[in-house]
């Protein structure tokens, strides 16, 4: 079974400077390769294979005055992002067969995007240090905050650079047997509420943590100073910056508080149901009461 743990990353500013250029490497070859793909949909023609396309947008672009900056990065990191478009199509195509959820056609790119990613594969040679440091090739030692020990060696490493301008490194793992948890005889339904969080069909009521109204006051702020800032200068992207940092705090928080709830529910309970909720506003389908089964069991 693979697992993927995440850990905060503290790059120097050369760092991110070479993390901005294998970013920006990235997106640049996905993009050109569906325009390539999409310009022979369009007229008729097969798609491009990933092998053709490797060789044309990487290989002997980089023997080219308008693609030689591609070879400022790990050839890696551009081969994987060929492999993330043929993943998005694959889902794509997966959706409209009806083999999966259905998910939009791939799109381009941009650099404004809120969320940019590398992923470097065992090929890439990254490994982590006697210092506790991530060592990627072409960019160097990374500063990396361990919450907790990797259960075995990573296959794979993605850093991830979010909205609020942090990044992060997710490591993807293979894991031996789970954890058993003990076996308890509670059962529990659970009842989203409007004025709770929660109510449990024991009775017991969770309050609704009011995250987003706590930061509102500091959202406020920043979002009022993103509005007096000329559009396109400097001083505006560090105004978006701030405002996304204080979404991002509040994000945590909320998942934080969510993830310990869970926890400690699936902890003290043998089995727990969960109310059927028709959030789109269509009927949703009849599904037993949070009551007593006849064989005991709880819906």
């Amino acid at each position: 079974m693979q697992l993927r743990y995440s850990f905060r990353l503290y790059p120097s500013a050369g760092q991110r400077t070479a993390l901005a250029r294998a970013f920006g490497c990235s997106r640049v070859v996905y993009n050109d390769a569906l325009r390539a793909r999409e310009t022979a949909r369009a007229d008729g023609l097969r798609f491009p294979k990933t092998g053709d396309l490797s060789k044309l947008l990487i290989t002997e672009a980089k023997q080219t005055p308008e693609r030689a900056w591609l070879g400022e990065v790990s050839a890696v990191v551009l081969q994987q992002s060929l492999r993330d478009l043929d993943t998005a199509y694959r889902n794509f195509f997966d959706g409209l067969k009806g083999k999966r959820p259905r998910v939009g056609a791939p799109r381009y790119k941009s650099k404004r995007d809120t969320r940019q990613a590398v992923r470097f594969t065992a090929n890439a040679r990254w490994s982590i240090t006697a210092g506790q440091k991530l060592r990627l090739p072409k960019i160097g030692d990374l500063k990396v905050k361990w919450s907790r020990t990797l259960p075995s060696t990573p296959s794979t490493v993605t850093v991830v650079k979010d909205s609020a301008g942090r990044y992060f490194a997710s490591f993807v793992v293979e894991s031996g047997p789970q954890e058993v948890l003990p076996t308890t005889t509670p059962e529990v339904g659970i009842d989203l509420g409007l004025t709770h969080f929660a109510i449990l069909s024991d009775g017991t009521k969770i309050d609704s943590p009011r995250f987003l109204r706590r930061a509102e006051k500091r959202l406020k702020k920043t979002q009022r100073d993103l509005s007096r800032k000329e559009k396109g200068s400097h001083n505006r992207d560090k105004a978006r910056a701030k405002v996304a940092r204080a979404h991002a705090r509040v994000a945590d928080a909320r998942r934080e508080f969510h993830h310990q709830l869970s926890t400690k529910l699936i902890r003290e309970n043998q089995a727990v149901a969960v109310e059927n909720l028709a959030v789109k506003g269509s009927p949703a389908p009849a599904w037993p009461s949070l009551s007593t089964m006849p064989d005991g069991r709880r819906s």
